[in-house]
């Protein structure tokens, strides 16, 4: 009787074991899954799955500095390097990778194992709109250090229609991916003009990286563009009657290289010991 009735207890227990074999064996089997060669962004804005806009605490704290009207051009050319790494890296998780070999070192310092690598396979080129877009180049090119670099010179006349008057792009184009970096996107005007350039220059994949972008701008280079990928750490609602980001982040060129030249006398006393405050040389 006492056999029957381990019996019966294990004819009853073996449907929750076989279950929970079968979640066992399922979770193993997602584990050991291959990581796709595609990785996409983790935001979608609500403009569509081509827009990305980061959610990141850290990147909100960086572009707060970033904003501030008290950043000194020393400062503002940090946080916006800091947060061009952070959205480059979200941005270039749409690229894919080639296998290749390699050689790892061993602990004992003279063997070296044979290992499989990755290589991005892409050919990406980096295009600065200038001048604001010179300091994104350099934390672009820490995460893409083969891209090639490419600059166009570009200004809003008091139309708010753009102008080009500088051009360095090769006769040829030989990039599977262009970058487009500029800080601000506002009226989208340069930007939507910018792309028309690459387009016609034979560009297959253009992303459009920039730090801080109107609705209204992004709407309209999604009209004129609707291929285009686009990365961005913020999205502002209003535009003035210039054409200018609210409340934006001030002109990027001018704070990015100190221009109006900014005189600070005590920039190195204590705040509470300042006899002066900071002036601005307009002159």
């Amino acid at each position: 009787m006492m056999e029957e009735k381990k019996t019966d207890d294990e004819q009853v227990s073996s449907p929750a074991a076989a279950a929970a074999a079968a979640k066992d064996a399922a979770t193993a089997a997602s584990a050991l899954q291959p990581s796709p060669a595609k990785v996409e962004p983790n935001f979608t804005a609500p403009y569509g799955p081509n827009v990305h806009v980061s959610k990141h605490p850290v990147l909100s704290h960086k572009l707060s500095i970033l904003r501030s009207s008290s950043t000194s051009p020393s400062s503002f050319r940090t946080a916006l390097r800091e947060i061009t790494f952070h959205l480059g890296y979200e941005a270039t998780s749409t690229l894919t990778t080639r296998d290749i070999p390699i050689t790892v070192p061993a602990t004992n310092h003279t063997d070296h194992i044979d290992a499989i690598g990755q290589k991005v396979k892409e050919k990406v080129a980096l295009i600065p709109i200038l001048r604001s877009g010179l300091g994104m180049v350099d934390p672009m090119l820490e995460l893409v250090d083969n891209a090639t670099v490419h600059h166009i010179g570009m200004y809003r006349t008091k139309t708010l229609m753009p102008v080009q008057y500088y051009n360095r792009l090769p006769k040829v184009c030989d990039v599977d991916v262009a970058y487009v970096l500029d800080p601000l996107i506002a009226t989208s005007n340069t930007i939507i003009s910018l792309v028309g350039i690459l387009k016609k220059w034979g560009v297959s994949e253009i992303h459009v990286l920039s730090v801080i972008a109107s609705k209204k701008g992004l709407s309209e280079l999604l009209k004129y563009h609707p291929d285009v990928r686009i990365t961005v750490g913020h999205i502002d609602e209003e535009l003035n009657a210039e054409g200018n980001l609210v409340p934006g982040l001030g002109d990027a060129g001018d704070r990015l290289f100190g221009t109006p030249i900014i005189h600070d006398e005590e920039e190195l006393v204590h705040f509470s010991k300042r006899k002066r405050t900071m002036s601005v040389d307009i002159a």
